[in-house]
This record gives structure tokens, C-alpha cells and sequence, in this order.
């Protein structure tokens, strides 16, 4: 089946651009468009995207926002994949935390952000830039220390955290800890269920939020 893309910006050619780069992959379809965030929650509800590719600075309503709504709406919700200018960008980081899968930056090339869609939709976390991971870094607190305690990672649980902030896939680190592949899909699961995590990509912002990891 093809991955569906809901294309989300309020500047047309680069609706027009990403539409242009992902159609032509044959397991890509762009099923619909909308130009500000306000929009995006009817669109999700009657297209059923698997990805939804998210501006996030927009008038009306911002992409961080707009994902609230979907994720705390839709009871099956697809990817979001935010799509910014800077990779600094605080906005980008908030889109994260608020459940955000990953992010895509505008002047990407091609062939990455084919990538990243098809990663965020097989369900792996995009790898943080240095930039992200200090300002997550930057943003601990106790609560989040305490979280992590609560948690009681087994040693192997941790190490597996450890290589998801690596933005490692499941394959990637059954082969540096020796493992099968769905002995690690097992661990991932625990690690989320014990962090309370929605997917990877929350994992690592709290792995890096409690000092679990610092960046470098």
C-alpha cells in the first residue's frame, strides 16, 4: 500500500515542491493540501493520511497546536512530520514535545525527505541535530529527572534508549547489542510503555530532558 501524505503549508510552491518530489515515488501518494493548521483536523479525519507533512509557522493556527488537536482528536492519528526553515527553531522543538514525529527541513534535498517520510511512517524517530538535542537538554527539570527514576529501566532497556537518541532503527541496534530483532522491538515497546511515551521520538526528548543522555 502506498504511504498517504497530507501536505500542510501556507506557501504554495512549497506545497507545490514537496507534492512535485514525493509523487514521484511509486510508494508515495499526496492525497490532499491545506494552507493553514485550522484546516488540518477535518482534512485528517476524511483522508486518513498515514504521514502528514506540518508548516510550523502559520497564521491562523500553528503547527504545534495543530497537532494537539489531531493527536488528542483522532483515535487512529497519522505521522506528523514537521516541516520547518531552521533546524533551531524552538517552534520545532515544541511540535516534538507536544507528539510530533519528526522533522523535515525545507531546503532538504530530495531524496531525504522521501526519506524521512517513509521513516516517520514505518514508525522509526528521525535522528536529532546537535542543535535540538542541546535545547532539550537545556530544558530538564525535575519532573522529568523523577520521571525517568520512576521509570526503572532494566540495564538492557537502557541501552536500547541509549541507541534510539542515536536515531538508530530496530535493526541497527539488534546488530550492536547482538539481539534479534524482535527481542529489541520487545525492549522498545517496554521502554515507551515505562516512560509513558507515544512513540520514539517522545522517548528521546525525555531521555535527553532527565539527563538520561546529554548531548555530544
Amino acid at each position: 500500500m502506498p504511504i498517504s501524505v497530507l501536505l500542510v503549508d501556507d506557501e504554495p510552491l512549497v506545497r507545490a515542491g514537496l507534492r512535485a518530489i514525493l509523487e514521484a515515488q511509486p510508494d508515495i501518494t499526496v492525497t490532499g493540501e491545506a494552507s493553514d493548521g485550522a484546516a488540518v483536523l477535518p482534512l485528517v479525519r476524511r483522508l486518513r493520511p498515514d504521514v502528514v507533512a506540518m508548516d510550523v509557522r502559520m497564521p491562523l493556527l500553528d503547527g504545534i497546536e495543530a497537532t494537539r488537536a489531531v493527536l488528542r482528536t483522532v483515535a487512529e492519528p497519522p505521522k506528523i512530520l514537521v516541516v520547518t526553515t531552521f533546524e533551531n527553531d524552538e517552534y520545532v522543538y515544541d511540535a516534538l514535545r507536544a507528539g510530533a514525529d519528526g522533522f523535515l527541513l525545507k531546503r532538504a534535498a530530495p531524496a531525504q525527505i522521501v526519506q524521512a517520510v517513509r521513516t516517520v511512517a514505518a514508525g522509526d524517530s528521525l535522528l536529532f541535530p546537535a542543535a535540538l538535542r542541546r535545547l532539550a537538554a537545556s530544558r530538564g527539570n525535575e519532573r522529568a529527572r523523577a520521571a525517568m527514576e520512576r521509570a526503572a529501566l532494566t540495564p538492557r532497556e537502557a541501552d536500547v534508549l541509549r541507541l534510539m537518541t542515536r536515531g538508530m532503527s530496530n535493526p541497527e541496534i539488534a546488530r550492536s547489542l547482538l539481539l534479534g530483532t524482535e527481542t529489541v522491538k520487545s525492549h522498545v515497546s517496554a521502554v515507551l510503555a515505562k516512560l509513558g511515551a507515544r512513540d520514539r521520538t517522545q522517548a528521546v526528548i525525555a531521555a535527553y530532558e532527565s539527563g538520561f543522555v546529554t548531548p555530544g
